[in-house]
């Protein structure tokens, strides 16, 4: 299977295809499957995704920069560094599966869900978030610095190692452990000095 740049694609169901290094930016997936395949270095930059779902797809890279995706799912997803800075994601469900990088700076978030996923370094620099989920998930390290977060619930975040920009966990919900836990970034930001 060949995917092309600002291609058209309806009902597409892929299963173990091998889909290293191609370039679909711009292309329209509606109701589209993919199953156990490989995108290494592929880019879906600006591409639309609807109604499309991955699952055990594998990627040591992936581009899906300014690529709007609704009502998708990716599950128990293998990837790399995912560069998907200034997307729009919409009802989307990440369930398993391990991300090292998930870059989503700049993007608009609404109804995104992660269930038992383990990322370890998520970038939510100066996104704008409506309802992102987070359900028995590991994160090693959250960029939140300058993000709007709006009924954001991270009580589903554990192991959580490192935390960037503070102040943008304003209108989140933690827990009372996770309080605890940053407590010592929490006094820092406003200047604290505890002893």
């Amino acid at each position: 299977m060949r995917l092309e740049p600002g291609g058209d694609y309806d009902g597409l169901t892929l299963r173990g295809e091998r889909l290293e290094g191609q370039v679909a930016d711009e292309a329209r997936f509606l109701d589209c499957t993919f199953e156990d395949c490989v995108l290494d270095d592929a880019d879906l930059g600006h591409a639309r995704l609807v109604d499309t779902t991955w699952t055990g797809v594998r990627a040591a890279t992936l581009g899906l920069a300014g690529a709007a995706w609704q009502d998708g799912a990716l599950t128990d997803c293998r990837l790399g560094a995912v560069q998907a800075y200034g997307a729009r994601w919409t009802r989307v469900v990440v369930t398993g599966g391990k991300v090292d990088y998930l870059n989503l700076r700049d993007s608009t978030l609404e109804d995104l869900r992660f269930v038992g996923a383990v990322i370890d370094e998520l970038d939510l620099a100066r996104v704008r978030a409506r309802h992102v989920v987070f359900e028995d998930c590991r994160v090693r390290r959250l960029d939140v610095t300058g993000a709007t977060l709006t009924g954001a619930d991270l009580r589903g975040i554990r192991d959580l190692q490192r935390l960037d920009g503070v102040a943008g966990l304003a209108g989140a919900t933690i827990s009372a452990e996770q309080l605890v836990e940053l407590a010592p970034a929490l006094a820092a930001h406003v200047g604290l000095t505890v002893g």
